[in-house]
């Protein structure tokens, strides 16, 4: 028989405006401690420097973390422009510089060619694996790497200020697996000028915005009272991305068990991925197919 977790067996997601310093994995165990709760994880790392929305998922939400991470997210950063770093951001070492300075509109000229689907090469300080290594670890100890290109959607990138001739902030909207660093270096190859990150903060993920974020000091607060609990939002709004589908008790039954359930009609096509509630409860996650959810993950919800 296995060990029991520790904790409670509590599901829901509890949104925190990161600050500038923690790693989003601390942030997360804080907030597990903060909870009390059996089981937590994040959805979407955020570097130590960056600020912003960071959604932490608590028990059975767990479960729900891949439709946020998949959903579309906004980003506020500042390009130091005249600068290259090893990093793509102020933690690094200079590596290269110009006199070169792009006016407003040779910026705004510059961000259409990252929009829309673009091939997105990452820093060479990420954790992107290289033959099961991270490949920071290979860049920490000198190594060079050459790194493959990367799909990326960029819904919107615009230049929202210029506060002098060395920095520029833009606004990102943008897919799955999308590096601001990245972004910030090859606008500035790009412009001749070279550039990186100097400040960045995620505005909002999917469906969690910084409206309903509580700052780490709060979470330290209120730990382990009510009035924590309360800042709980439910474990359905992580899959608010899907189209849900309502099912029969019989339904329910068997997708609890890991079956196909019968759902309601409705305009989902097949092959679609929705969810399936009870009582407006969720039950399960998966593939819709000829009036039945074919589920790949199913919610324990008491």
């Amino acid at each position: 028989m296995g060990r029991k977790r520790k904790g409670r067996d509590i599901s829901g997601w509890l949104i925190i405006d990161k600050p500038a310093g923690p790693t989003s994995t601390a942030v997360v165990n804080k907030v597990r401690w903060a909870m009390n709760a059996q089981k937590a994880g994040h959805a979407g790392t955020l570097d130590p420097t960056a600020t912003g929305v960071l959604a932490i998922a608590l028990g059975e939400a767990t479960k729900t973390v891949p439709y946020v991470t998949d959903a579309l997210k906004a980003y506020a950063f500042t390009v130091r422009l005249g600068q290259a770093t090893n990093t793509d951001d102020a933690e690094g070492e200079i590596i290269g510089e110009s006199d070169l300075r792009p006016t407003d509109a040779q910026i705004k000229e510059a961000l259409s060619p990252f929009v829309g689907d673009i091939q997105q090469v990452p820093p060479q300080f990420s954790a992107v694996k290289i033959d099961g290594e991270r490949a920071y670890k290979r860049a920490r100890d000198g190594e060079d790497m050459d790194l493959a290109a990367r799909p990326l959607w960029v819904e919107e990138l615009i230049l929202t200020d210029r506060p002098d001739a060395d920095h520029a902030t833009l606004e990102m909207t943008c897919g799955k697996g999308g590096y601001v660093r990245s972004i910030a270096r090859d606008l500035g190859k790009s412009l001749g000028c070279l550039g990186h990150v100097v400040s960045l903060r995620r505005l909002w993920s999917g469906p969690f915005t910084a409206v309903d974020a509580l700052t780490l000091e709060q979470v330290e607060e209120m730990a382990r009272t009510p009035e924590l609990d309360a800042h709980l939002q439910p474990l359905e709004i992580g899959l608010s991305e899907l189209p849900e589908l309502r099912c029969t008790p019989e339904g329910a039954a068997r997708l609890r068990n890991g079956n196909p359930g019968m759902v309601l009609a409705s305009d989902v096509d097949y092959g679609d991925d929705a969810w399936a509630s009870h009582d407006g409860k969720a039950v399960a996650v998966g593939v819709y197919k000829s009036g039945e959810l074919h589920p790949a993950r199913v919610f324990n919800q008491c």
